[in-house]
Parts: C-alpha cells; sequence; structure tokens
C-alpha cells in the first residue's frame, strides 16, 4: 500500500536543537534521546508514493528519474505573484535556487536526501521561499518532520511540463545572474556551466498524445519510457496479455525490453530502431495506450502464456529509489 506521511511532527511545539544538547521539553534526556527520535524514524523511513495525490504523478516520477532537462511552474496555495518553478536538475546540485530575476527553482535530481522526496522538496522550496535573488540553497541535513509538497502547492493544478534542449533555463532572460550564484560555483561562471551540462544532457522530448511518455537518443540506440499511473499487479496483467498476444509495441520494430519501479510506478521501456524519432511515435503509443486499457478492462483469469509473458516481465524488473 501507498505510504502518505503527515506532514507535521507529533510534537510540533517541540523546537528542533543539536542532538547531543538537552531537549526543549524538560525531560533532562538529550534531544536524540528524546524528541530528536521521531525526527530520525522519519528521516529514513521510506515513502513508496511520495508524489501521490499531486496532479501529473507519473511526469513527477519521470523528471526524477529519466528526463535530463525540463520544468514545470507550481502554485502554491499561498503564493502571490511569486514565480516557482519544479526542475529536473540545477547547478552543483543545488537542491533549490533563486534566479537573480526572483524566478524560485526546486529541483528534483538531487543528492541523498531521506526516504520521502516530497518532504526533501518541500523543505527546499520554503528555504528558497526566503532566501534572496542571485542566491543558491546549497544541500544541508536531512530535513526532518514537517510539510510535504502536498501542503504546500495547489494539488489540483495540472503539471505542465516544458522538455529543454539545454539548461539555458538556469540563466535569468536578461542574461545576468548574481554575484552570488557565481561565487557558489567556484569560479566556473553560470555560462561554463550550463555549457557543460548541456553536453552531457540526452536529446529527449515528451509525446503530447499520452501522458508521462518520455522519446530519447542514447547514443545509437532510441528508447521510449513511459511512467504508467496504474497499481503495479494490474499493470503487469495488462502488459502481460499484450505481450502474449504480440501487441506490446509501440511502432513497427519496437520491442518493450521491461520495466523498471520508481517512486511506486512502474515505468516501461522500449527499444526503438534508430532514426524513428519522436514524432513517428505519437500515434503508435496513442494506439498502444487503448489497447493497455482493454487489456485492463479484462475480468479473465491469465492464459498459461499470459502468465509465462508476466513471469518474464517481472524477471526483468528493477526498481529505481
Amino acid at each position: 500500500m501507498p505510504t502518505s506521511p503527515a506532514s507535521a511532527s507529533s510534537a510540533p511545539d517541540v523546537p528542533v536543537v543539536g542532538p547531543r544538547q538537552p531537549c526543549p521539553c524538560g525531560s533532562g534526556k538529550r534531544y536524540k534521546a528524546c524528541h530528536g527520535k521521531e525526527a530520525a524514524r522519519e528521516s529514513v523511513r521510506l515513502v513508496t508514493r511520495p508524489f501521490e495525490g499531486l496532479a501529473g504523478e507519473p511526469d513527477w516520477v519521470a523528471l526524477r528519474e529519466v528526463v535530463p532537462a525540463a520544468t514545470a511552474p507550481l502554485r502554491l496555495r499561498e503564493s502571490g505573484d511569486q514565480q516557482v518553478s519544479v526542475a529536473t536538475v540545477l547547478p552543483m546540485a543545488w537542491p533549490a535556487y533563486v534566479r537573480a530575476d526572483g524566478h524560485v527553482f526546486v529541483a528534483l535530481q538531487v543528492q541523498g536526501g531521506s526516504g520521502d522526496p516530497s518532504r526533501d522538496l518541500a523543505a527546499a522550496l520554503l528555504r528558497a521561499l526566503d532566501a534572496e535573488p542571485g542566491t543558491p540553497v546549497p544541500p544541508e541535513g536531512l530535513p526532518g518532520p514537517g510539510p510535504r509538497l502536498q501542503d504546500l502547492l495547489d494539488v489540483d493544478a495540472p503539471l505542465e511540463v516544458t522538455v529543454h534542449d539545454g539548461f539555458g533555463f538556469w540563466m535569468p532572460a536578461e542574461g545576468e545572474d548574481a554575484p552570488e550564484v557565481e561565487a557558489a560555483l567556484a569560479g566556473e561562471g553560470l555560462r561554463a556551466a550550463i555549457d557543460r551540462a548541456n553536453a552531457a544532457a540526452t536529446p529527449t522530448v515528451r509525446l503530447v498524445s499520452v501522458q508521462a511518455a518520455y522519446w530519447c537518443r542514447m547514443g545509437e540506440r532510441e528508447h521510449l519510457r513511459w511512467a504508467l499511473p496504474e497499481d503495479e499487479e494490474a499493470l503487469l496483467d495488462g502488459l502481460a496479455r499484450l505481450r502474449a498476444a504480440g501487441e506490446d509495441g509501440v511502432g513497427t520494430g519496437t520491442r518493450l525490453l521491461g520495466t523498471f519501479r520508481a517512486h511506486g510506478l512502474l515505468v516501461p521501456v522500449w527499444d526503438i530502431p534508430l532514426g524513428t524519432g519522436a514524432d513517428a511515435v505519437e500515434d503508435a503509443a496513442a494506439e498502444f495506450r487503448a489497447r493497455l486499457d482493454a487489456a485492463l478492462a479484462s475480468k479473465e483469469p491469465l492464459s498459461a502464456a499470459e502468465r509465462k509473458a508476466r513471469a518474464s516481465l517481472q524477471g526483468r524488473q528493477l526498481t529505481l529509489r
């Protein structure tokens, strides 16, 4: 079952202090042996579907795991006219930063973190909202109990993803950033950091005919990686029915390589003939979605061939954490 933890600590009136300091509750114990235990438990507890409840959950997962350069505007519950966006990655793997023009970015692809990326992102977002324009928000320790994205965002606002050719969105429109950002980049300069990141980016296109499907070219190969929202067990049954019927492709010459599990969702991956391109996959992806819907609606027990296909899919399944 998905885990959706409460956003607040069990003792919100007890402030956080250093682990070896006396607990503010007056127990006479060190904080780490008293109310700090709850914070420690929260920091390691795995939330299997951290983006559950947010509009566009499959796209949140895709931006976190497979898309190199993309952004999407966010609507806060209490935002005023503040511009806020989620980004796949930011310079130096910062959790967040405020461009010189005041636009706040919070990053999905970061190093480390707790067992709840939603809580980590919320903590970074709150820090960024308090920061001055032109200020990077560097990594810090695990955030402990507190609000999650689901508490801060308008969860009904659609996630409108823009995939970029590179990381030029790091730079304000006027082409300059604050000295604090340049200094945090250890003298490299933001333009140089953008050029270096662009050189390593995988060409990627988000399909428009279906949700959360991303074509990419990796060297001499093309792939389609598609985050699907359905329950894993039902989805495996549906994919198995299509595989047994020889209908699990997304166009001529394509092959379903397998699936990986990320943040509670399955992401099937197809190999596509080199030179196909994203546009040529659009209609085939929509047709596959219709076949999958029909397979998911079937109430018939799996046949022997379908059970074999299901076992094959499960045998090549990976889990990303």
